[in-house]
């Protein structure tokens, strides 16, 4: 789970980390409020979205009177921010942190992220941050410093020393250094978090350490032990059909094809997206039932994948162990049922129950293609979708028709279903 900056960086104060003052605003003259409220002669709105890339798409600007402000907060609520993260379709705007200006000497950047390959936390930092980091990254490696952190003494200060010294901090200035990198080690520990990052950490002209910038990424299976960090959750910023999926307790994840996936078990998930590929197709979606899925549970993952609009064929993969094929083909079953569809549907059975699953399958009378094996199962998926694309609605089920008589999969009960899909010859 994502959360805003102004959200981290209240995290990240809390473990010793110095931010600058701020405050949020949902309004233009909250907005210039606010920066009354804290003084100066200088302030910083910014758009609070979950997406980096935020200066370069004109969602942040800095202000030096109350109109400006104003101005500027009026041109970013309740629009869309479109950065290199956020994609064509962008995040809405609908509050911001306005922000008091430091005096800015250098700027570094620094991050918290788990190393699979070593198993351990890793700290990424660079002497040179700001909105160029991928490009520093990229062109100049040798700027980048790293150090892995061993999981049983966790982030010691002679460690952290050791990493300011190496992005060139000044002596007067290491022990803030090793404060803010003991801080949020810390919250990145304690609170089960998968990324911290500060881009940029800057050193003032005043000899200070503060982080201008904040993001925090936590772990979705842990937030169960962190109740105040799951309140912060803001799904105006996530994808609704992701955000719905969550809400019911199905793991989702929306992709940019046409063909839906159930599954059961993640790893089994992975290898469908991947045989559709290979078959030549793309999916729309992951989506995890689980283990144990009831019919209910089914018809409700039938249901979300169906509320995507690019789908345009649905594939339905199962191998129960602890679940049941006979749940199931009852999932499917009812959620054809209660809602039909003018879709190709695909599924394929295999483990505990599947003669059962099958049978009622076949008993429903419902326009449903069955496969044997995976490949099979995707094989259909990809047939049945190519033939149905260029089809109108009524003629889309006349396509799969066709092609299920040809492979010969059409059940006596199934025949009969489809007969309530094609057109009737005029009398």
């Amino acid at each position: 789970m994502d959360i805003h900056e102004y959200q981290a960086k209240e995290i990240l104060r809390d473990f010793g980390v110095k931010v600058p003052n701020g405050g949020l605003a949902y309004s233009p003259e909250q907005a210039a409020y606010r920066a009354r409220e804290m003084g100066g002669n200088k302030w910083i709105i910014k758009a609070q979205v979950h997406a980096g890339g935020r200066g370069k798409a004109g969602g942040v600007k800095v202000c030096s009177n109350d109109n400006e402000i104003i101005e500027a907060a009026s041109s970013m609520l309740g629009r869309k921010l479109v950065t290199h993260q956020t994609g064509p379709e962008g995040k809405g705007i609908y509050r911001l942190y306005v922000e008091a200006g430091v005096p800015i000497d250098r700027e570094i950047y620094l991050g918290f992220v788990l190393d699979r390959t070593t198993q351990r936390i890793m700290i990424v930092a660079s002497s040179e941050g700001g909105m160029e980091i991928e490009e520093i990254s990229a062109n100049r490696p040798e700027s980048i410093v790293r150090a892995s952190i061993d999981p049983a003494v966790g982030l010691v200060e002679f460690q952290a020393r050791e990493i300011a010294f190496q992005l060139g901090i000044e002596p007067s200035l290491t022990q803030q250094m090793v404060r803010t990198l003991m801080g949020c080690f810390n919250a990145f520990q304690d609170l089960d978090a998968t990324m911290v990052e500060i881009n940029p950490l800057v050193v003032t002209t005043d000899h200070q350490v503060i982080a201008l910038d904040a993001k925090m990424t936590f772990d979705d299976n842990a937030l169960f032990r962190h109740p105040k960090i799951s309140e912060l959750r803001d799904k105006s910023q996530e994808d609704p059909r992701e955000s719905n999926a969550a809400d019911r307790g199905l793991s989702y994840v929306g992709l940019d094809g046409n063909i839906g996936c159930i599954v059961n078990g993640a790893g089994l998930a992975m290898a469908t997206m991947d045989t559709i590929k290979l078959s030549g197709g793309e999916p729309a979606n992951f989506l995890d039932i689980g283990g144990g899925a009831t019919p209910e549970r089914v018809s409700k993952a039938f249901r979300l994948v169906r509320s995507d609009k690019k789908v345009e064929a649905i594939l339905v993969n199962i191998f129960a162990g602890i679940n049941r094929c006979d749940w199931v083909a009852e999932g499917v079953v009812q959620a054809l049922k209660d809602d039909p569809i003018n879709i190709p549907v695909i599924v394929r059975l295999s483990g505990t129950n599947v003669e059962e699953g099958q049978r009622i399958l076949a008993k429903s009378g419902l326009p449903i293609i069955r496969a044997a094996t995976l490949k099979e199962a995707a094989d259909r998926a990809v047939s049945a979708w190519k033939a149905d694309k260029p089809t109108i609605t009524k003629l889309k089920a006349i396509s799969v028709f066709l092609l299920m008589k040809k492979q010969k999969s059409l059940s006596k009960e199934s025949l009969e279903g489809w007969q309530n899909f094609i057109p009737k010859k005029p009398a």
